[in-house]
This record gives structure tokens, C-alpha cells and sequence, in this order.
């Protein structure tokens, strides 16, 4: 079986990938092995991306895009099961995007003579595509045309997904936590049939080996009909917190819902908003034909409460495989730096500093690699909390996307308002030529993804030293017009307190955990009252 996966850099596809491949740690979620040897092959935009998941090995990874016919037809030649797995949410044309996508991708596996195309989409009500929300309508389109491309196909539509990193649990977990008394609208009181992530991989593998010619969508839901409002209390009843109190208000609009879970949540307006509206529809299976293909495992599929239990436990444990952030939007490439060969000319400002360090270039490293999410910045904590604050105010990503894993990074990562752009470990070999990463030094490239009036990176390079270590930081920052002059000018004066905080206590941060003190010292840390709980994931 030769697999041709989509979206593996996204929260579905970069779980489905591994488990084709045997990598994912449940023996019953690999494909059936009398189908003889398995070759999975991912197209993405940016291999980099891929280049530190410890599956990638064993994986054929092409470069490409989903909206170019000639690199899908190349990505879809000898290939038998084709996932399409993405879609541009983040995209205000986001229809079109998807619609283009699917009918280019169709035609493309037809050609190739692809025996089989699986799809996830979203569970809707029947009736009128019309009544459904953007985001449904959308979902169910591609669905449609995918139906329609002359292969034989499989959509599956899931409500809810339940599972550690997905935006919904992301959403739901944090309301319930940090609000112990709730006003909400009357689209809590719909039913929902959420489903676990597990049982939506099981079904995505299993799909590749439904017989023949079958072309048609399945309804895919757990075991269980329940409302928001009951979500949120069987949550808080599984994570060991209170009861909440709910005061229901006869109008209130999925977009204020969505200005309200950017302000409590991780989940930006942007995904929140299409989330919000799909809920506003009651989701509930109205057929599960889909047993009479892929029976229930001889312990059922996962209830509410069991896959809630399952989900902190990974969060608890970090070990967050995919997550809803690390999905990046279309058309939003590497762009190249002041010191890159490929560098235009332009206005550019820099904010550089370095020092030595006494700590090995190891516990350096260690330190600079965990920066971020509940460690913090390292220097002057409500400053980038007022930032982040003022950032998901004007519909930014702000400082509440965290991390997906506590110690570790792969390129592509979501960190806080940052994206990981490059990431290159000690001693390891630098992918884009860049001179400055010599003599086994490691570096860390972030990209900014927040709102500002031009191109933001920051870069931290560690350096072996005789006795010790360097660290050298650059903050790069390229205006777009009079706005991004105006907007460095007006930061510049907190960059001596920012920036050199940074620098002073990460040095010392290392320096004192070389001795074995703890690792971050309280001036990294956040404030308190923005912390997210974390009684939760102990409970759990």
C-alpha cells in the first residue's frame, strides 16, 4: 500500500502519517498488515517542517502544494490511498482556497489512477447547505467535489474532536477552567457527539481499506450525545474542579462568543470564529453505517470522560503530539534576513547583544530551547503579557498559544506569538547555508505571527566557548511603511530592559542550573494571574 498524506504538518495529518507507518504508540492503530508493505509519502510546503519528527525517516517527504496541479500530480503518480487532510481556515478566502484545492487534487489522483480518496469533514445537520455555517458549507463543498472527481471516495464527518492540541478540546478546557461562573449563549444547550481523536485516526486508517468501488460519507461520532454545557461539567468533573455555574443569556452572537474565547482561550478569533458558528448547528449522527464496515473495538469506542482522562494525561506528561497551532496559513513563506544571500536591500533594524556564558554550551542550549510558554521571556514578564494582551485585542495569536511541549521544539512550531522558522541543534549542520551557524553551534530562528506593522524575527545562537559558552541574540525587525518606523521608534526605548533582560538571565538561568539550582528563575516567569491553571493535568 503506497499512502500519499496531506496536511501532515497540521494537527490530523501529523498524527495519521506515523500510525501508517507503525510509529504510533497503540499496536491496533496500523493498517491491516495482510495488505503487504506500507510507504507513506507527505507533501509539504516547507520540508523543514518534517525534518525533526522522529518518523520522517522512514517517510517519502516531497515538496509541494495542494493549489499547484503539477506538484499534486507528481505527489499523487503510483500512489493507491490519497488523505486530504488540510484546509485554510486562517484564509479569509478560505472557501475558494479549499474548492480550488480539491478539485485540482481530484483530477490529479484520477489521472493517476488512485484507488481510493479519504476526507475529513465536519458532521452537519441535514437540510439546506445554505442554513450551514461558512465553515460547514465549505467542508461539506469539498466533500461534494471530491465525491465527484470519478475516484472512488470516502469522506468521514466528525463533530467535536476530543484529543490533546485539537482547538476544540483547547477551547473547551480552558473555559472550564478559568471560568468557574459562566454567561453563555444559547448555542451551549445544542447537542453535540464528540469524538475522540483515536477513533478518528481508526477510522481514517481503516477507510483506506473499505472494498471497491464505494463512494460515499459516513458520519463518524462517539458513543455519546451530550450539550456544551454538559461537556463543560463532565470536564470539570474528570479534571477534579468545582462544579460551574452557567446563567444563560437569550442573544449572544457567535462573533461576541468568539471575541470572548480569544480574550479566555489559546484559540485566536480567527479559528474560534468557525468553531463557534459550526456549534451554533446541533451535530449529531444522523446514520452510522459506518459499523457495518469498521466495527467497534472489543472495548467500545472511547466515551467522554475516558477520552478527557486521556487527553490531560498527555498534557500532563508533555507529550502533545500535533497540536490545532501548528498548522501555518497558505502563502506565508521564510522570508529572507538582512544576512541571507537571497537578502534585497531595505530598511532594516537590529537589536544585537551577546555574552559569555559559564555554563556548558549543553545546559545553554537547554535553557534557550525551553524559553517560552509557562517559563516565560526572561525579562520584564508584564511587559510581554501586556503585549500579548494588546496583540489578541486587535485579533492577533498573542502570548496564549504556549508551547507544544514543554522542553521540546521541531521547526514549524507554534511558540507564544513566535513560529519556529529554524532550528538547528549543537554540532548539527546549518540546511540553508547561513555561515554564522559554524563551529557547532546551535540556533534557534523565530518568526513573529503577531500584529505589527512590518516582518519581526528573533534569533538566539549558542556557541562553544574555551570555559563555557556565548550567547549572541539578534532581534531583526523590517518595517512595512511610516507605520513600522513609527512602530520600532516607539519600542525602542524598553528594548534595553527587554532584550538585555533577556540576555542577562538566560546566561544566568544556565549558569545556576549548571549547578544544580532550578531552572528558571522567577523574573522569567509570567505573572501569576495569566498562568494557566494547572489542577487540571495533576487531577488527571
Amino acid at each position: 500500500m503506497r499512502y500519499l498524506v496531506t496536511g501532515t504538518t497540521g494537527y490530523i495529518g501529523g498524527r495519521l502519517a506515523p500510525r501508517l507507518l507503525g510509529h504510533g504508540p497503540e499496536a491496533d492503530l496500523v493498517p491491516d498488515p495482510d495488505a503487504g508493505p506500507v510507504h507513506v509519502r507527505c507533501l509539504v510546503r516547507n520540508p523543514d517542517k518534517l525534518a525533526d519528527v522522529p518518523w520522517a525517516g522512514d517517510a517519502e517527504i516531497v515538496t509541494g502544494d495542494l493549489l499547484d496541479p503539477e506538484s499534486v500530480r507528481e505527489a499523487c503518480r503510483d500512489v493507491d490511498v490519497v488523505y486530504f487532510l488540510v484546509h485554510s481556515l486562517s484564509d479569509s478566502d478560505f472557501a475558494s482556497l479549499d474548492r480550488r484545492a480539491a478539485l485540482i487534487l481530484g483530477e490529479a489522483a484520477r489521472e493517476a489512477g488512485v484507488r481510493r480518496i479519504v476526507y475529513l469533514g465536519g458532521l452537519h445537520p441535514d437540510g439546506d447547505p445554505a442554513e450551514l455555517s461558512a465553515h460547514l458549507a465549505s467542508r461539506v463543498e469539498v466533500g461534494e467535489t471530491l465525491l465527484r472527481s470519478g475516484v472512488p471516495t470516502v469522506v468521514l464527518q466528525a463533530a467535536v474532536i476530543l484529543g490533546s492540541g485539537s482547538a476544540s478540546f483547547e477551547m473547551l478546557r480552558h473555559l472550564t477552567e478559568r471560568l468557574p461562573v459562566m454567561v453563555t449563549p444559547r448555542w451551549v444547550h445544542n447537542r453535540i457527539q464528540p469524538i475522540a481523536v483515536r477513533d478518528v485516526l481508526r477510522y481514517l486508517i481503516r477507510a483506506a481499506e473499505l472494498p471497491g468501488r464505494l463512494n460515499r460519507t459516513f458520519d463518524i461520532g462517539g458513543p455519546e450525545i451530550l450539550t456544551y454545557v454538559e461537556m463543560m461539567q463532565r470536564y470539570a468533573a474528570v479534571a477534579g474542579l468545582g462544579r460551574r455555574r452557567v446563567v444563560p443569556v437569550p442573544v449572544l452572537s457567535p462573533s461576541l462568543s468568539a471575541h470572548w474565547i480569544n480574550v479566555v482561550t489559546p484559540v485566536p478569533k480567527s479559528i474560534a470564529t468557525p468553531l463557534i458558528e459550526s456549534l451554533v448547528h446541533e451535530v449529531v449522527c444522523s446514520e452510522q453505517d459506518i459499523l457495518g464496515y469498521v466495527p467497534d473495538p472489543p472495548e467500545g469506542r472511547i466515551g467522554y470522560d475516558r477520552a478527557v482522562r486521556l487527553a490531560l494525561s498527555r498534557i500532563t506528561d508533555g507529550e502533545v503530539e500535533t497540536r490545532w497551532s501548528g498548522a501555518t496559513v497558505q502563502n506565508v513563506p521564510s522570508d529572507p534576513l538582512p544576512s541571507d544571500p537571497e537578502w534585497a536591500g531595505g530598511s532594516v533594524y537590529l537589536d544585537e547583544r551577546e555574552q559569555d556564558c559559564g555554563a556548558s554550551p549543553e545546559r545553554l542550549w537547554t535553557v534557550v530551547k525551553g524559553i517560552g510558554g509557562e517559563r516565560g521571556w526572561y525579562s520584564f514578564p508584564l511587559a510581554w503579557s501586556v503585549r500579548g494582551w494588546m496583540d489578541r485585542a486587535v485579533g492577533g495569536v498573542g502570548l496564549a498559544r504556549g508551547r507544544r511541549d514543554p522542553d521540546d521544539l521541531h521547526t514549524g512550531d507554534a511558540l507564544d506569538w513566535w513560529r519556529v522558522e529554524r532550528l538547528v541543534e549543537p554540532g548539527g549542520d546549518s540546511r540553508n547555508g547561513d555561515s554564522r551557524n559554524g563551529d557547532g553551534a546551535a540556533l534557534l530562528r523565530l518568526r513573529a505571527e503577531m500584529k505589527v506593522p512590518g516582518r519581526a524575527w528573533l534569533e538566539m545562537t549558542v556557541r562553544p566557548r574555551d570555559g563555557g559558552s556565548t550567547y549572541h541574540q539578534r532581534a531583526v525587525f523590517i518595517p512595512h511603511g511610516l507605520p513600522g518606523f513609527l512602530y520600532w521608534w516607539s519600542v525602542a526605548p524598553f528594548h534595553g530592559i527587554v532584550f538585555g533582560g533577556m540576555v542577562r538571565n538566560i546566561t544566568r538561568t544556565a549558569e545556576r542550573t549548571d549547578d544544580g539550582a532550578p531552572d528558571t528563575p522567577p523574573a522569567s516567569r509570567r505573572p501569576s494571574w495569566l498562568r494557566s491553571r494547572r489542577s487540571a493535568g495533576r487531577a488527571a
